[in-house]
C-alpha cells in the first residue's frame, strides 16, 4: 500500500484542531496536532512531514514566525496557512515567508481537501527541465539545490519558485496565462474559480532575485492579458 502523507496541524482551537484531525483521517491522511506555535515548529523540523497546516493566530510563537522557522531550515516542507486574517498584506506575508498557499476561515472541509491535494501533488516539471538556468552572465540557478548565484551573492529559492521557474522555461519563451500556472505548478483542478494573485506574488519575489531591476524586468516578462514569458538569453 501507498505511504500515506504525514499532516501536521498547528491550531489552538480546541474545536477546529479537532474537526481537521477527524476529516485528515477520514480523507486518507495521517495527521498530527499541537496547540502552539513553538510547539508547531519544534514538530515540523523534528518530524517527517509531508504538509504543514498552520494557523496564524497561536500562543507563544505566531504562525508567521512559525513558518520563518521551517522555512529556514526546510525549504520544502509544504505548508499552507490557515488564517482569519484576509488581508492582501497579511496574505502577502505569509507567502512571502514561504507558504505555499493559504486558506481563509471559515473555510468547508471540500475547499481544504482540494488545496492539501493540490499542494501535496508533485510536480514533474523538473524532469525534463535544465538543472542550471542562467540568466545573462551574472546570474545561475541550481533547481537541484534550491539556490543560486549573482555574482557573489547566494540566492535561495523555494520549491515552488524553483518549479515556477522551469516550468516557464520549458514552454519556450511563450506567454504562459495565470491560470495555467495555477493548474500546472500549483496543482489547482482547472475547474475551480481560481485566485491569480498567488502567481503575482511569486513572480515578484523571483524578480527580485533574478533581476537587475526588479522595477524593469528583462527575463521574466509581464505579456498583458496574456500572462508570463520567461526570456534566457
Amino acid at each position: 500500500m501507498p505511504r500515506k502523507a504525514q499532516i501536521l496541524i498547528v491550531e489552538d482551537e480546541v474545536a477546529i484542531r479537532t474537526g481537521l484531525l477527524d476529516a485528515l483521517v477520514y480523507h486518507g491522511y495521517e495527521p498530527e496536532a499541537v496547540a502552539d506555535g513553538q510547539s508547531g515548529l519544534d514538530k515540523a523540523l523534528s518530524g517527517n512531514y509531508d504538509l504543514v497546516l498552520l494557523d496564524v493566530m497561536l500562543p507563544k510563537m505566531d504562525g508567521f514566525e512559525v513558518c520563518a522557522g521551517i522555512r529556514a531550515e526546510d525549504k520544502e516542507l509544504a505548508i499552507i496557512m490557515l488564517t482569519a486574517k484576509t488581508s492582501d498584506e497579511d496574505i502577502i506575508q505569509g507567502l512571502q515567508l514561504g507558504a505555499d498557499d493559504y486558506v481563509a476561515k471559515p473555510f468547508s472541509v471540500a475547499q481544504l481537501m482540494l488545496r492539501i491535494e493540490a499542494v501535496l501533488r508533485r510536480s514533474r516539471i523538473g524532469i525534463e527541465a535544465a538543472h542550471v538556468i542562467e540568466f545573462g552572465k551574472d546570474v545561475q540557478v541550481d533547481t537541484r539545490n534550491l539556490s543560486g548565484m549573482r555574482g557573489t551573492e547566494t540566492l535561495l529559492f523555494t520549491r515552488r519558485e524553483i518549479d515556477l521557474l522551469q516550468y516557464l522555461s520549458v514552454n519556450g519563451g511563450r506567454p504562459v496565462p495565470r491560470d495555467e500556472l495555477l493548474t500546472k505548478v500549483w496543482g489547482y483542478a482547472k475547474n475551480l474559480e481560481l485566485e491569480t494573485r498567488t502567481v503575482d506574488i511569486h513572480i515578484a519575489k523571483l524578480r527580485r532575485k533574478i533581476e537587475l531591476d526588479p522595477a524593469k524586468p528583462h527575463f521574466l516578462l509581464t505579456v498583458r492579458g496574456a500572462g508570463y514569458r520567461l526570456m534566457v538569453d
